[in-house]
């Protein structure tokens, strides 16, 4: 699929295979399996606790597994992973512009070509003229669009996402959620997005896993059979509502 910025990217697949996690005593994840596939949004849910964000990490490349294996479909695309926490992490001396390119100076991308896709892809999230200012001058909202921006710029074909939202106004929330949507199917990435919100689970994402309280197994898997435009009519949908009282009754079982 076509991005704002010209290109073409395609989501990688992923199989996670026994994969183990423990921290000293505590064993966050143990004996995961699941497959996901190329393009494919998925939502992860369950309790503080339960390892979503250490799944994340371990997906990333951030940390190794214990035990088990993660695999990655081509693998020659392992590095065209990114990843937007829960923290925008901007670098408050350098411009939304300047913040934006940094992935792509690291990566020693030339300067004219580095601003060409910082700027289309700051279109790509409505902050184009928000170019020239810091990151103190900018919203709440703002700062995470540019994070998103920044993650995009490098035209990822696996975007990870820690609870980005987790922090700000529903409103800006919502709008949010439909823009990301958006963008997954402009781009076609792979996308998995870490979440507290049984709302914004089955609102953003076609397949949902719900994890157990300890230990990182898989107590729901749910394909999420809504529209592929989301739109905000569809929070008020008894379509969303009967798969939002799914990922809740998973999420209230003990285990």
């Amino acid at each position: 699929m076509a991005s704002g910025s010209g290109t073409e990217t395609s989501g990688v697949a992923l199989r996670l295979q026994n994969v183990r996690r423990a921290f000293e005593d505590l064993v966050v994840i143990h004996d995961l399996s699941i497959d996901i596939a190329s393009g494919e949004f998925l939502a992860v849910l369950g309790p503080s606790g339960c390892g979503k964000s250490t799944l994340l990490r371990l997906i990333a490349g951030l940390a190794a597994p214990d035990g088990g294996t993660i695999g990655i479909s081509p693998e020659d695309a392992r590095s065209r992973t990114a990843f937007v926490f829960q923290d925008a992490h901007l670098l408050p001396w350098r411009t939304v512009l300047e913040n934006a390119v940094l992935p792509l100076e690291l990566m020693g991308v030339e300067r004219s070509e580095r601003v060409i896709r910082a700027r289309a892809t700051l279109a790509e999230v409505g902050l184009a003229e928000a170019a020239s200012r810091y990151p103190a001058q900018l919203s709440g909202g703002m700062r995470m669009r540019v994070s998103l921006a920044r993650a995009l710029v490098t035209q990822p074909r696996l975007l990870l996402l820690d609870e980005p939202f987790a922090a700000l106004d529903e409103i800006t929330r919502f709008r949010l959620d439909i823009r990301l949507r958006e963008l997954w199917i402009e781009r076609g990435m792979t996308v998995i997005f870490v979440t507290h919100s049984i709302t914004e689970a089955a609102f953003l994402a076609d397949r949902a896993i719900v994890l157990t309280r300890k230990g990182g197994g898989i107590k729901l898997d749910r394909r999420l059979p809504l529209p592929r435009v989301r739109t905000n009519e569809l929070r008020l949908s008894p379509q969303l509502a009967h798969e939002m009282h799914a990922l809740l009754a998973a999420m209230e079982e003990e285990g």
